[in-house]
């Protein structure tokens, strides 16, 4: 067994026909103890992925969420380039919600997800947008996230409704695992809209999948309302909010992945099954489902009508941001129901 120094080169094809050497440091650390899987297998795993992985992330902003003790260590975000980067690393300058910007990583090659991967990375979360537009999305987003006493049969569910709601809408849905309970959905738009426009388009497209199933799926920001129903996570879709890619690697004891998957198997689909090690296997044997993704780009239109629409026949704008976003133009109150309510005497509760 190589001892904790011990350090190898991996070679990786660079975009000019040569070859990268990427460097990986103490191969034989213990990133997930249950089953045994080293820095080693993760970093091979990125290896076996590459393809896929490199044509989810391209051109986009990304940070790293990374585990440099281990699936039962602290992890940490990078949203800004990690300082020494190799120089084949690029950029761009992304714009966050308070208005400060940074520099974040935006992967063009495959060597740059290897170094990545070797820093203790195990979730890719891109941006929904390419460095040559990082203010309009050119990918709309939906998370399914299963509450509690729910689990991934209902988000299958869910998604099932959801999948008719975007064919209405003329949007093509690509589900994939979130290597947990819930199912991720990713359309390609064109990008011509804001930030703020594509989540006002997922709010109209999650308030027809809750409409449809009302006791099984919410809108409903605030948790004590949401039940036992699968919450449509529309704040995914706000400025500098993001899911792990598919392909990731999530910090789960058993090394799960975000897998890509067909509206087809989806219904028959067991999050357990895709890991480090059985993943590599299933994309040589049957290839990348969401090959496709890139030539099926629509158009925000109808959505956006329904939004409209919602607000003016039905009195339904706009719903709450995450709390440490700014005051947005149009949001109602940010205070859950319950203290919301005033008291028997007519007070605010403090």
């Amino acid at each position: 067994m190589a001892s904790k120094g011990t350090v190898e080169l991996i070679p990786v094809p660079a975009p000019d026909g040569g070859v990268r050497e990427v460097r990986l440091t103490s191969p034989d650390k213990v990133y997930f103890p249950g089953p045994g899987i080293t820095k080693r297998e993760v970093v091979e795993y990125y290896r076996a992925v590459v393809e896929p992985l490199l044509g989810v992330l391209r051109e986009r902003p990304t940070n790293l969420k990374r585990y440099p003790d281990g699936v039962d260590g602290e992890p940490f975000y990078s949203k800004r380039l990690p300082k020494g980067a190799p120089p084949y690393t690029q950029t761009v300058r992304v714009t966050f919600p308070s208005g400060r910007t940074a520099e974040s990583l935006c992967p063009t090659e495959p060597a740059v997800l290897l170094w990545a991967a070797n820093m203790g990375t195990f979730d890719f979360h891109p941006w929904p947008v390419r460095r040559t537009d990082p203010d309009r999305p050119d990918e709309l987003r939906i998370d399914l996230d299963p509450q509690p006493g729910t689990d991934f049969a209902d988000a299958v569910a869910v998604a099932a409704v959801l999948h008719e709601v975007l064919d209405e809408a003329g949007l093509v849905g690509w589900p994939k695992t979130s290597g947990g309970r819930g199912i991720h959905v990713f359309a390609r738009i064109r990008p011509e809209w804001d930030f703020v426009a594509v989540r006002h388009a997922v709010i109209a497209i999650a308030r027809r999948v809750a409409q449809r199933l009302p006791e099984r799926a919410t809108v409903d920001w605030w948790k004590e309302e949401r039940g036992e129903r699968v919450f449509l996570d529309y704040n995914q879709a706000a400025r500098d909010r993001t899911v792990a890619s598919a392909w990731s690697v999530r910090g789960r004891p058993r090394a799960t992945v975000s897998m890509p998957v067909t509206w087809e198997t989806l219904p028959d689909v067991e999050p357990e099954d895709f890991d480090v090690r059985t993943v590599p296997a299933l994309l040589a044997e049957r290839g990348d489902p969401h090959a496709g993704m890139d030539a099926a780009v629509g158009g925000l239109e109808t959505v956006l009508e329904w939004y409209a629409a919602d607000e003016r026949d039905r009195g339904l704008g706009d719903l709450p941001y995450p709390p440490e976003y700014p005051k947005m133009p149009g949001e109602p109150m940010r205070v859950q129901p319950s203290r919301a309510r005033p008291t028997t005497s007519g007070n605010a509760p403090n």
